[in-house]
């Protein structure tokens, strides 16, 4: 009896997805509002660029100007002749942002910002 009471709850417990809901899934993350280029996502940089990249943490003591010419530094080592400098750089910053810094860039809206 009680294996019976098992599967019936089982089978409760089991959700109906028709067609559209395995086609259209549910999103886990909002979208980013970094928009690249289609050819951008074959994009490729080694674990070591990341690791050179200043943080930016968004604190009102810091300089913002002087972390991104720190940043743009680093980014300029980098070199790749099948991306321009723009989507370098774009595919990067989310990396060096930390803290309040990161929460603002999670915050824009989906897309505003384009390679």
């Amino acid at each position: 009896m009680a294996e019976e009471d098992n599967q019936s709850l089982h089978n409760e417990n089991i959700r109906v997805r028709t067609l559209k809901h395995h086609m259209n899934p549910t999103r886990t993350s909002a979208p980013s509002c970094i928009v690249f280029l289609p050819d951008a996502s074959h994009f490729n940089f080694k674990l070591n660029i990341i690791q050179l990249l200043p943080f930016f943490h968004g604190l009102d003591l810091k300089n913002p100007y002087l972390y991104l010419r720190e940043f743009e530094e680093v980014c300029n080592t980098y070199n790749d002749s099948n991306y321009s400098m723009n989507t370098i750089r774009l595919k990067l910053f989310p990396f060096s942002l930390k803290d309040k810094a990161k929460a603002w860039l999670q915050n824009l809206r989906p897309g505003s910002i384009r390679a």
